[in-house]
């Protein structure tokens, strides 16, 4: 906070007023509340290891049809850089729960995304991220890197790095019933 002090030349009964004005100036200041931050900042990155699954409703076939799509991630075991996780207030855990529908079968599954995710953390607070990601078959798993930025709540303004790798699909799957659901592990950083 700036604060400008003019010299005045008022005088009562022969005093300047200047000195009183001034360590009244310096109380109000000091007096003033500090406006404290609704959302603590760690200072160093928060990684967190959990989990996420993946529900679709129907199945994911070879042919392309309309698709709910349920995603639920639990972050099981988060820790901050700067040892902040033994602090009570910080982020030592969280998750994420999203539904959409979408037009996709298995040959297109692996296309590029662009979304909204809210983590919500144990200390009752969230981070709101806009996420784009897009999803890569490699060695029998689809690997999913997914980044953002934080964009409202605790964490705003940092960026995230999310990695999410599920079993592949079968051709087995994909000719029958479909594939209706996949889990695997995931890591969250938030830097």
């Amino acid at each position: 906070m700036l604060l400008s002090v003019k010299r005045a030349d008022t005088t009562v009964g022969g005093k300047r007023l200047r000195a009183a004005a001034l360590v009244a100036a310096v109380l109000f200041v000091a007096a003033a509340p500090v406006p404290a931050s609704a959302h603590p900042r760690e200072s160093g990155p928060l990684q967190c290891l959990g989990s996420e699954s993946v529900s679709y409703e129907p199945g994911v076939t070879l042919l392309p049809r309309r698709i709910r799509v349920t995603v639920d991630g639990h972050l099981a075991s988060c820790a901050s850089g700067d040892g902040a996780s033994a602090d009570a207030g910080a982020v030592k855990n969280g998750k994420y729960h999203e539904e959409f529908t979408l037009d996709t079968g298995c040959n297109n599954l692996l296309e590029a995304f662009r979304a909204r995710r809210t983590y919500a953390w144990n200390t009752g607070d969230s981070s709101t991220a806009d996420i784009t990601g897009s999803s890569t078959a490699v060695a029998g798993q689809v690997v999913t890197p997914v980044t953002g930025t934080v964009t409202h709540g605790r964490f705003q303004g940092r960026k995230l790095l999310q990695l999410i790798p599920v079993p592949q699909p079968s051709v087995l799957q994909c000719l029958g019933s479909g594939l209706t659901g996949a889990t695997g592990p995931t890591t969250l950083t938030i830097f």
